[in-house]
């Protein structure tokens, strides 16, 4: 929140999302490593914002939507070095190394994966031990829903190593929220067993005209209803005034997707507001600086009055050490 300007309008709001939660995970991943944490994590992150849903990601923990239609979308993309070739040779261009886990006699198993520590994914918060070129930033998917809503089910590696996207939403469809995401758990350890963390969470966004409230049995009926609408077969009574409102197929606007892992594309080129006064803040940390202190995201050279025009956001020189150790660019 600290990274989205003040007093600016909902959309405007909903346009700032993106770089601010790209600026969240860098600082939620620079703070692992003040703590002393060498153990870290994937994260999928869900804004809802009316009919906008905003998904940031770093790993193989998943977000899909499933609409009214059965159409399944992928909200964010899975960072395993086995599957994305992009990310192996960005892992590989920044100093770190890419193969399988040797056992006695030279033989390869396992997926691919990076070393030093062996870890398997190219994006994460808090993996220190792993060197920074597993970095924290994140793929960032925006889209609008169409007004019959739709489902996101929200799940960690265990459900997804048992599952494809589609065998996850057909699992749970016609049910409340809560019990689909105890069903997408259940067909996953039907399937697999339980080898990872398998854990999901399942959210509806409806129309608001028809709530849920847990202490009315009416509405908790009406809900019911509403879910087989969106998510299961449509009802055979073409006169309910819900089937008419819901019938068309949800349709879903894609409002923004970016994934680079390259930290200056990701920020812009803001010029900061304060920059006549001589104090920069930086686009990170967000701290306030003399701008002899900082450099800027798109050179190797400290910012001074003589130095050519800005570019691009400010960094604090911690910042900066963090975004070349990402690039490969340790002195």
């Amino acid at each position: 929140m600290s990274a989205i300007p003040q007093g600016i309008s909902r959309d405007e709001w909903l346009q700032a999302l993106p770089r601010a939660l790209v600026v969240s995970f860098l600082k939620t991943d620079m703070e692992f490593q003040q703590q002393g944490e060498t153990s870290g994590t994937t994260a999928t992150f869900v804004i809802i914002d009316g009919w906008t849903v905003t998904v940031a990601s770093v790993g193989d923990s998943r977000c899909i939507l499933d609409t009214q239609g059965g159409a399944v979308s992928l909200l964010t993309v899975d960072h395993r070095l086995e599957e994305n070739v992009e990310e192996r040779e960005r892992v590989t261009a920044s100093g770190g190394e890419v193969g399988r886990l040797n056992v006695f006699g030279g033989n390869e198993v396992g997926p691919l994966r990076c070393w030093p520590g062996g870890l398997c994914l190219s994006r994460s918060i808090g993996d220190t031990d792993v060197g920074e070129y597993i970095v924290p930033i994140p793929h960032v998917k925006q889209v609008k829903l169409s007004n019959a809503g739709g489902r996101l089910i929200i799940a960690s590696d265990g459900i997804w190593d048992a599952l494809s996207s589609d065998m996850a939403a057909k699992s749970c469809r016609g049910v409340s929220a809560e019990l689909a995401a105890k069903l997408v758990v259940k067909e996953a350890l039907r399937s697999r067993g339980l080898k990872d963390d398998t854990t999901c969470l399942v959210v509806d966004i409806i129309p608001s005209d028809y709530p849920l409230s847990p202490m009315t049995t009416t509405l908790r009926k009406k809900h019911n209803m509403l879910s087989s609408l969106l998510f299961g077969k449509k009802s055979q009574n073409t006169t309910n005034k819900g089937t008419n409102k819901l019938s068309a197929i949800g349709v879903v606007e894609e409002l923004f997707e970016e994934g680079s892992a390259m930290l200056t594309e990701r920020l812009g080129k803001d010029v900061p507001s304060n920059m006549n006064s001589g104090i920069f803040r930086c686009a990170v940390c967000l701290a306030d600086q003399p701008s002899s202190d900082g450099l800027s995201a798109n050179t190797d050279h400290i910012i001074t009055p003589v130095s050519k025009p800005w570019e691009g956001p400010f960094l604090c020189t911690n910042c900066q050490k963090k975004k070349d150790a990402m690039e490969g660019k340790r002195s």
